[in-house]
């Protein structure tokens, strides 16, 4: 699987690229049909607090899984979408094992 990880409009971080690197990892030792993930860190303009933005494209056969979040911080967001990307993964794998 191929991960690449894009920082918008700010400065990239290790910490944060190895983190989600092993966790995406993970996830295509459990998925092995996942061909490759775009990852997107924003940082939008909103005076909530609540202006860090992941989102993840995750290219798999079949349509596209796409996955966003919104939190106070960066770990919050990639853990909220990696876990609605894992449950579109979940639904995915169900629907493909039926037939």
């Amino acid at each position: 699987m191929t991960i690449n990880i894009q920082y918008v409009h700010m400065p990239t971080s290790e910490a944060m690229n190895q983190l989600l690197t092993q966790k995406l990892q993970k996830l295509s030792a459990k998925y092995d049909w996942i061909l490759s993930t775009d990852v997107y860190f924003k940082l939008e303009n909103d005076s909530s607090g609540k202006n860090k933005v992941c989102e993840m494209k995750m290219e798999v056969p079949g349509p596209r899984l796409f996955a966003g979040s919104t939190e106070d911080n960066f770990e919050k967001a990639a853990a909220a979408t990696l876990k609605e990307i894992e449950r579109q993964l979940k639904k995915r794998k169900a629907v493909y094992s039926k037939r």
